[in-house]
């Protein structure tokens, strides 16, 4: 289940919101779903293709290009920041017509992880960050980790012991 669905803040033009997500699966299946970004496009409706530009495993310094559909086609470039195995991934870079973070800390077992996503957003201007473009920012990832949620704890995962 997905909670603090609406928490988020708005300062000038920056944007903060968190997800939590309990995932039936081991920490380490979702820690590697999640650092490899080119599944990305399976769980993010708005992704159309991200691919490493970086050669070598996923890790700190790993850059992604990628190409978004929504809200209008663009190119983005990602970079994995912060890699810690298990327990953390922090991605920077573009988000549509934002600039920012998403977080992930994960806690978890062999048979579950709770997922914390949080994202930190800035745009150049104040005026795409009202209150509803929050919201819709917040319900779409909200949307995407469910979709997440639902692959990992699909049938087919659990046939899957590495992505």
């Amino acid at each position: 289940m997905i909670t603090d669905f609406f928490r988020s803040s708005r300062t000038g033009k920056n944007v903060r919101f968190s997800n939590v997500l309990r995932i039936e699966r081991p920490v380490g299946v979702v820690f590697d779903y999640l650092a490899d970004l080119r599944n990305l496009p399976a769980w993010n409706y708005a992704i159309r293709e991200t691919r490493p530009i970086t050669p070598g495993p996923a890790g700190p310094g790993t850059v992604y290009r990628q190409l978004r559909s929504l809200p209008r086609p663009m190119r983005e470039q990602l970079e994995i920041i912060e890699y810690e195995r298990d327990r953390r991934l922090v991605i920077e870079g573009g988000f549509g017509a934002f600039h920012g973070r998403a977080i992930y800390d994960l806690e978890g077992s062999a048979t579950t992880t709770d997922l914390v996503n949080a994202f930190e957003l800035e745009a150049g201007a104040p005026s795409v960050l009202g209150g509803l473009a929050t919201r819709g920012i917040a319900g779409a990832v909200a949307q995407n980790l469910r979709v997440l949620k639902g692959i990992l704890e699909g049938p087919d995962a659990r046939n899957t012991k590495a992505w």
